[in-house]
């Protein structure tokens, strides 16, 4: 699903290998959830994992966590991700977050997880990737780089 777009870059063989069953816990995450089998989502979780979503407060521990993230992407989300850099315990993902329903929305994103000693997923912040408001209204005058393409 995911696995041509995992990468690991981990310098100390101790910590890589940790790193590397962290990424795959990672993969497996957005897996799980987009399956909606939240048990085996739960089970790659630390104990005391933390989640921090744009707009709402971090939530803490794995039941906390995993009713964050169903009711922050609802059952029709899937996730594709484009590109994945892990090191030193620490992962980043970026992708997009689809939704289907009346209509299909997809909204990029870059989840940033660290991995406890034990492999698992300790914690998990994620950013949207949104246009600042006013963007997109004013011409591109020539300085700096062209405004984004719509």
């Amino acid at each position: 699903m995911h696995a041509d777009a995992w990468t690991n870059t981990g310098p100390d063989a101790a910590s890589d290998l940790v790193t590397a069953a962290g990424a795959d816990h990672v993969r497996l995450v957005y897996d799980y959830l987009d399956a909606g089998d939240l048990d085996a989502c739960a089970s790659l979780l630390h104990d005391h994992v933390e989640l921090e979503l744009p707009g709402v407060p971090t939530v803490r521990g794995r039941t906390a966590v995993l009713r964050a993230h169903r009711d922050h992407t609802g059952s029709h989300t899937r996730h594709e991700i484009d590109r994945v850099v892990a090191r030193d315990r620490s992962i980043v993902a970026a992708g997009r977050r689809i939704t289907s329903g009346t209509e299909v929305t997809t909204l990029r994103f870059v989840d940033f997880f660290r991995i406890a000693g034990d492999g698992m997923v300790e914690s998990c912040t994620r950013y949207y990737h949104t246009e600042p408001e006013g963007c997109g209204t004013r011409p591109w005058t020539g300085a700096g780089a062209p405004p984004p393409t719509r």
